[in-house]
């Protein structure tokens, strides 16, 4: 028997972002390595680029509290940043496409009444390459649009409880908070800076 083909980087990647549209909480790396493997296949030792992926993309957030690094991603978020990625893409499509029509212009007048010269095969170097190029634009451009029916649908039925979600983590921040000032007479501004806590850091209206 064959071995089963392991998930693509781009599978990788929508299947730790269902992870978050479907718990709608805050996780730690730590809790992503247990999570990916048992529900969604992701192999443990490629959690970490795979989320590190997603946030140098920008369709998860990070912040650092303390000495731990902590992520989430709301789907609105996760939409804008899929179309404003498809759009560059788009753009670069086009660009390519009249750049590879300026050079297949170019080539056909090279072609008249000359022998093979080289400026001609300069070109026709230049115009494969740039077919290469626009063949992998169009796959990246694919890749995305196909994702964003998922997404779309995915803000439709997790906007407000995501925000539940970061509501329901302030609280736990707050909960914290006081028990520190209790337990240990700690001052709230001290907590704040050890903690990297903004001074307006609040409820979501």
């Amino acid at each position: 028997m064959s071995k089963k083909k392991g998930l693509s980087a781009e599978e990788k990647r929508a299947r730790m972002m269902e992870i978050f549209f479907e718990r709608k909480d805050v996780f730690q790396l730590k809790d992503m390595e247990k999570i990916a493997p048992k529900e969604k296949g992701i192999t443990a030792m490629s959690v970490k680029e795979v989320l590190q992926s997603l946030v140098d993309d920008g369709m998860v957030d990070c912040e650092r509290i303390g000495t731990s690094n902590y992520y989430w991603a709301f789907p609105s978020k996760a939409l804008h940043a899929r179309k404003r990625k498809l759009e560059a893409l788009e753009s670069q499509l086009s660009e390519g496409n009249q750049k590879h029509a300026n050079l297949q212009k170019s080539i056909e007048k090279a072609k008249i009444g000359r022998h093979e010269t080289e400026e001609r095969t300069m070109l026709t170097k230049e115009l494969s390459s740039l077919r290469d190029q626009r063949e992998q634009l169009k796959a990246e451009v694919e890749k995305y649009r196909e994702c964003d029916p998922q997404v779309v649908e995915e803000i439709r039925q997790a906007n407000i409880l995501a925000k539940e979600a970061a509501n329901r983590w302030t609280d736990n921040i707050f909960a914290i908070k006081s028990w520190a000032k209790r337990k240990f007479g700690f001052e709230e501004n001290k907590i704040d800076k050890n903690f990297g806590i903004p001074e307006d850091f609040d409820y979501i209206d």
